[in-house]
């Protein structure tokens, strides 16, 4: 691996490693004349900025336009820059835009979002919760073991469980349903996990969120056989939730899912251009305009009145 290929897999590992989500792009194919390679590789975080080298400016426009729809839709996509007036096409999974600014050749690049895994919080370090830890890595999750008092819950975890016999439980529930974490539950016998939801300091419709016993009637008797049943019902929670009604009319609170950017088209060669700070931009008139390069650009700065028009 050259060394600025080894800056950009230190850099992905650090931002996986605080949770934050990124584009990895990387060049399948380039046909010259292209200033990249086959192999180039870049990484696009949420405000658009580019890390790494997949092209030159026109075709990073258009890879930071997609990149941020890829983090949108948390769907890969194969991009197409081809040379040629503006237009675009899309299919299965792929994309292809023209692009006049091009001198030449054609490049494909493979976006790639890399999304932080769902975090759990489990409270406690019971059999129960380390069998927790240890089956949700296998299903993509992303679990951490706290203890009741230091839970900090947010409304973008999957899921809040309690396997704490009855230590600081309270507070961490009444915590993560004020917080609106979709799945909340408490590892407990039905009889001590009804007195354990009357003294919660919430409402009966909070109350009544809270999965106790935790876990599918599967018949489940060992610790990780319990920590199976808590995920399989976690798992289908999640599922229900992607076809249910919005949460608003089930009275929990909404995570607003991440979305596209706006875009804006380039007054002088009609490129689309998403339009964040972190494209080139100018104003105008107390107008914000946004290029695809610095081409593009320069020529609108000599003579803006000549593309005022397209505005």
């Amino acid at each position: 691996m050259t060394p600025i290929g080894e800056s950009l897999a230190a850099r992905a590992n650090d931002l996986a490693s605080r949770r934050e989500p990124f584009v990895h792009a990387t060049v399948v194919r380039a046909q010259h004349p292209t200033s990249a390679h086959a192999g180039d590789t870049a990484l696009i975080l949420p405000s658009g900025e580019i890390q790494g080298f997949v092209g030159g400016n026109c075709v990073e426009s258009s890879v930071r336009e997609y990149s941020l729809q890829v983090l949108a839709s948390q769907e890969p996509l194969l991009l197409r820059v081809l040379p040629g007036e503006p237009s675009r096409s899309a299919g299965d999974g792929a994309v292809e835009v023209s692009n006049p600014c091009l001198s030449g050749g054609a490049i494909e690049i493979f976006l790639q979002p890399r999304l932080p895994a769902p975090r759990v919080l489990v409270v406690g370090t019971t059999p129960v919760a380390q069998a927790l830890a240890t089956l949700g890595a296998g299903v993509g999750l992303a679990v951490e073991l706290t203890d009741g008092e230091s839970a900090a819950p947010q409304a973008g975890d999957a899921a809040l469980i309690v396997a704490s016999h009855g230590k600081a439980e309270e507070v961490a529930l009444e915590a993560a349903l004020r917080a609106g974490v979709p799945y909340v539950a408490l590892v407990a016998s039905g009889t001590r996990g009804a007195a354990v939801l009357d003294s919660l300091d919430v409402d009966q419709a909070q109350r009544s969120r809270v999965f106790t016993p935790a876990g599918l009637q599967l018949g489940a008797r060992t610790p990780g056989e319990i920590a199976l049943s808590i995920l399989a019902q976690l798992i289908q929670e999640r599922s229900k939730s992607r076809h249910a009604a919005p949460a608003q009319a089930q009275g929990q609170a909404v995570v607003p899912a991440p979305e596209a950017p706006a875009t804006a088209v380039d007054p002088v060669c009609g490129m689309t251009v998403a339009a964040v700070q972190s494209s080139l931009q100018l104003e105008h008139n107390g107008v914000t305009v946004y290029f695809c390069s610095p081409g593009c650009r320069a020529a609108f700065r000599k003579d803006p009145e000549r593309y005022a028009l397209t505005l």
